[in-house]
């Protein structure tokens, strides 16, 4: 059974930042592709980002390129997402996700079979 845990959500203020991070268990996750995902309410399920982690190559949407960071600790099986020069429009729950490595992503939701619970993330101006 594969398990993924967020944390790290919270409230911060138009230009903060926050770290998020996705915790696996379960599974060896040396062939698995972890992305990030966000909604928010009334709208769908968006990509953010993903991390191949046997090779550590990254993509990211345009909505966060240059301000949000996607990396992996292989020892501790953890993939983070930091996020900088939060805006309001960043407000969602953000989902950690992981899926086998030879699929192809393009950056759909149903690319990934196992999914986090989510933590909140608020944005205020």
């Amino acid at each position: 059974q594969v398990q993924l845990v967020e944390s790290g959500g919270g409230l911060v203020q138009a230009g903060g930042s926050l770290r998020l991070s996705c915790a696996a268990s379960g599974r060896t996750f040396s062939d698995y592709v972890m992305g990030w995902f966000r909604q928010a309410p009334g709208k769908e399920r968006e990509f953010v980002a993903r991390i191949r982690w046997n090779g550590r190559s990254t993509f990211y949407a345009d909505s966060v390129k240059g301000r949000f960071t996607i990396s992996g600790d292989n020892a501790k099986n953890t993939v983070y997402l930091q996020m900088n020069s939060l805006k309001p429009e960043d407000t969602a729950v953000y989902y950690c996700a992981a899926g086998p490595y030879y699929r192809r992503y393009v950056g759909t939701p149903d690319e990934y079979d196992y999914w986090g619970q989510g933590t909140q993330v608020t944005v205020s101006s």
